[in-house]
């Protein structure tokens, strides 16, 4: 009797999934080949930790209490999901998917949902305080990137529940600018399959938040942005690098990373362990020309490797000055740098006049207003998200420190994520 392939020439994709998933947790045979490393790992995980992938899943909201905080929490890259969404949601709208953001762990503190007809998990699911972790779903794209920090697509019977089995979602992850895992974007359809490359749609976007994140948690850096052409620097792929006080490349998104050939290494090491070049050797120009880039517009530079790209600079400082280190304060017994320079070794007569500009101290001009003091509704709030860092999370406890009611914590966590 002539031997009966196992699985057919004409099995679709969808058809080699069932099968596989059917002999693995029917017959304990590895999917080797079908099923991604990433989604069988995630199997294995689940079958630890849920014994029946038959039971019914129930997309359940965490407390209100750890909603609020995961809102409070991660404001910034709400921040950076609210930048994105308006051309997010138009370039979704005529599709059958939603887009989801989740907090590292898994809770979700953005939504879009249409609500179409034939929906029945998404409307759940989207809910604001849900857990989409792999110990409250299973498998799932989300909840694979929240565990493991990697861009993953899992597709229909690809879910660990039989009950999930109708979604399709793709997830990337985006990182903060200590290369921790900040959040997870995701793209789902329910009962419809992509007809896109959901992968590189999300991993477009999720790079386009990671980037606002970047640049809004940079503090006394000189951010510089780059690419092969100009026309890309307010894009989704420009490079992003953060020079700090000492000349040093505090930071690099990945396409930086790319243009500038540096090995970033695997995302579980933290940044603080990783290469950190001097500015000037990977970039191939003094502290004082990198100072001197136009904050609009674009100037060239030629990189080490020989890469001609067009850049532009800004300062991310609390005083607002363009001066490069101008916020920081020399250590004991060090040489004054002069304006614009990082060592007083590097100043010389090749330095660009914009960055040799002098302080309005040191011009004998009036010193322009500081910015305004900080609200006291400010004040309060940073007072209470130290407080509920320091004692993770616990909100009696803060109310306790801080001799206030429970209430009155709440109330202020409300107000700041509406």
């Amino acid at each position: 009797m002539p031997h009966v392939p196992s699985a057919p020439f004409f099995a679709s994709r969808s058809d080699l999934i069932v099968l596989a998933r059917r002999r693995y947790f029917e017959e304990g045979r590895a999917p080797t080949g079908v099923i991604s490393d990433a989604v069988f790992q995630s199997w294995a995980r689940c079958q630890r930790l849920h014994v029946d992938p038959a039971r019914r899943v129930e997309f359940e909201p965490v407390t209100a209490s750890r909603t609020q905080l995961a809102l409070l929490k991660h404001w910034q890259l709400r921040e950076a999901w609210q930048g994105e969404l308006r051309e997010l949601e138009a370039v979704l709208a005529a599709t059958s998917c939603a887009a989801m953001l989740t907090e590292p762990s898994g809770v979700l503190i953005g939504a879009t949902c249409a609500g179409r007809a034939h929906e029945h998990l998404m409307p759940v699911a989207t809910r604001l305080g849900v857990n989409l972790s792999e110990e409250a779903v299973g498998t799932t794209a989300p909840g694979v990137v929240a565990r493991t920090g990697q861009p993953v697509t899992v597709h229909s019977a690809e879910h660990f529940f039989d009950h999930v089995g109708a979604m399709h979602c793709a997830a990337a992850p985006i990182h903060d600018i200590d290369g921790h895992l900040a959040g997870v974007l995701d793209i789902s359809s329910e009962g419809l399959p992509f007809d896109f490359d959901a992968a590189a749609v999300v991993g477009l976007y999720a790079g386009a938040m990671e980037n606002r994140l970047l640049v809004a948690q940079s503090r006394e850096h000189l951010v510089l942005r780059f690419q092969v052409a100009a026309s890309l620097l307010d894009t989704p792929v420009v490079g992003l690098v953060g020079i700090d006080a000492f000349g040093k490349l505090a930071w690099r998104n990945g396409t930086a990373a790319k243009l500038l050939g540096i090995s970033d290494g695997p995302r579980s090491m933290p940044r603080q362990e990783r290469a950190r070049p001097a500015a000037d050797a990977a970039l191939g120009a003094s502290l004082a020309r990198l100072a001197s880039l136009p904050a609009d517009g674009a100037a060239p530079i030629t990189l080490p490797n020989g890469l001609l790209v067009w850049a532009r600079a800004s300062m991310r400082a609390a005083d607002g000055q363009r001066q490069l280190f101008n916020g920081f304060a020399p250590t004991a017994g060090a040489a004054v740098p002069r304006p614009g320079t990082a060592d007083p070794a590097l100043a010389d007569d090749s330095v660009a006049p914009e960055a040799m500009a002098l302080t309005p101290a040191e011009s004998g001009q009036a010193r322009p207003d500081r910015p305004s003091v900080k609200a006291l509704r400010d004040v309060d709030m940073d007072l209470i998200e130290s407080a509920l860092a320091a004692c993770g999370g616990n909100v009696s406890e803060v109310a306790r420190k801080l001799q206030v009611s429970r209430g009155l914590i709440y109330r202020r966590l409300r107000e700041r994520a509406a």
